[in-house]
């Protein structure tokens, strides 16, 4: 990636406020609790024609006893050498503290252009104060309210003064994107952590490890795809705290904003009812989906293990059963690649489009064999079949009648079309018209 803003400074000054402002929308969690951000979290910007990514980071502290601490302090440190342009802030409310100057004295030696950003300039009295913070021996200080945005127009003018220029606008537009879901502790950071070959992501035996989105640009299998590592999800009952509640939120929100969903799963723990919700969520908004049974070493296997596993989870998924189960350890490095590998095969699936003519032949055969049954003496009649150009596979099967068609037939339909052009992991939507 080219053209990085960082955004750094201790816990609790405005950091995720002025990332959410900058990318213009509500992407990283905000709250007052310090340490609500933990990874390196990501996304696109553009001012006054130039396009740029910005990095929101954990708070830096030393000596605390959060045991994030480091890890948080390792996700900053990545941040700065990644970056181009780094905005330190600092609050103004506050004051200076001794953690700015120790920070301070870090970013000067760190060679790349530092602005000090006076956050929580809220109001003229608060105007007269941020002049402290030259006090730090950064040059550029500039007083902004990240809240109500004012003042971050001077800063982004001296920004992109100091970003090297670039005709790139958006370098993930159109490609797939592939969310990893599941419930808390299922090994989501670990398996992104893997694939992209860096601690990229936080980890920990704790649940709720994970509260925002996290996204990565991974290239594989000849398919570069965004990667997308979300929050575990439990039922809504378990969930207590708000940032919980709002971690989940943008877990449903990366769900929603993917193209296949790759669910996670303890294979100690087994397909459990909150799996079969996310499957049903995934199935709602007609994504991709793979099943990815994790901590698969720790199940005591025979030759049968894996059938029976497979046989249980495709009784409970029912109609959902075209989802193809992996067997993994992320830990041990067992068909991880596998994996992702059959996740790039799903999205193939969701773009694959048939030739009419052979729609036609194979299907109008096997409707032929088994055509609709008859209701109230009237005989239904598929004469033509078309597949639609939506984002997922959809099929226009036009017949005289085809309000007396049910929905046993419509799964016969649906079950023929998969047996012979594959649409693995995929939902088909099946609609008869009129013709």
């Amino acid at each position: 990636m080219a053209n990085i803003v960082a955004i750094v400074g201790r816990p609790n000054v405005g950091k995720s406020t002025l990332f959410n402002r900058l990318i213009e929308r509500k992407q990283a969690i905000m709250d007052d609790e310090a340490g609500v951000t933990r990874d390196r979290h990501y996304g696109l910007s553009e001012w006054t024609g130039k396009h740029f990514t910005v990095v929101d980071t954990g708070g830096y502290v030393v000596g605390s006893e959060d045991i994030f601490e480091g890890a948080i302090r390792d996700q900053v440190k990545i941040a700065l050498d990644e970056a181009s342009v780094i905005l330190f802030m600092v609050d103004t409310k506050t004051g200076m503290t001794d953690l700015d100057k120790d920070f301070a004295r870090i970013l000067r030696s760190t060679n790349k252009p530092v602005l000090v950003v006076a956050n929580k300039t809220d109001n003229s009295e608060l105007q007269m104060m941020y002049h402290e913070f030259y006090g730090l021996g950064i040059e550029d200080v500039f007083p902004v309210s990240a809240n109500n945005g004012s003042g971050t127009g001077e800063l982004l003018d001296k920004v992109v003064e100091l970003l090297p220029q670039s005709d790139e606008e958006n370098p993930y537009e159109g490609i797939p994107r592939i969310a990893v879901l599941g419930r808390p502790n299922a090994g989501k950071s670990s398996f992104v952590n893997l694939l992209l070959g860096e601690e990229r992501n936080i980890v920990t035996d704790l649940a709720g490890t994970t509260r925002d989105s996290i996204n990565s640009h991974y290239n594989a299998f000849g398919q570069e795809f965004i990667l997308t590592d979300t929050a575990g999800i439990r039922k809504r009952t378990k969930v207590k705290e708000k940032i919980e509640f709002y971690s989940v939120m943008r877990s449903i929100q990366a769900l929603q904003d993917s193209d296949v969903c790759i669910l996670m799963i303890d294979a100690s723990r087994g397909f459990e009812s909150q799996d079969m919700n996310i499957v049903s969520l995934a199935a709602r908004y007609k994504k991709g989906l793979i099943i990815m049974v994790n901590k698969w070493d720790l199940v005591t296997k025979d030759h049968k293990t894996a059938e029976r596993f497979t046989k249980n989870i495709q009784e409970k998924l029912g109609p959902l059963s075209y989802v193809p189960i992996v067997y993994t350890s992320v830990l041990n490095k067992q068909r991880v690649h596998k994996a992702i590998e059959t996740a790039v095969g799903v999205y193939n699936n969701m773009t694959h489009r048939i030739p009419t003519s052979q729609l036609n032949d194979i299907m109008l055969d096997e409707i032929g064999a088994f055509p609709p049954p008859a209701t109230k003496g009237k005989y239904i009649r598929i004469k033509y079949i078309t597949q639609l150009p939506t984002k997922t596979p959809s099929f226009a099967f036009f017949c005289n009648l085809p309000q007396y068609i049910k929905d046993p037939y419509r799964r016969f339909i649906e079950n023929k079309l998969r047996a012979h052009f594959g649409f693995e992991g995929v939902p088909i939507q099946v609609y008869f018209r009129k013709k």
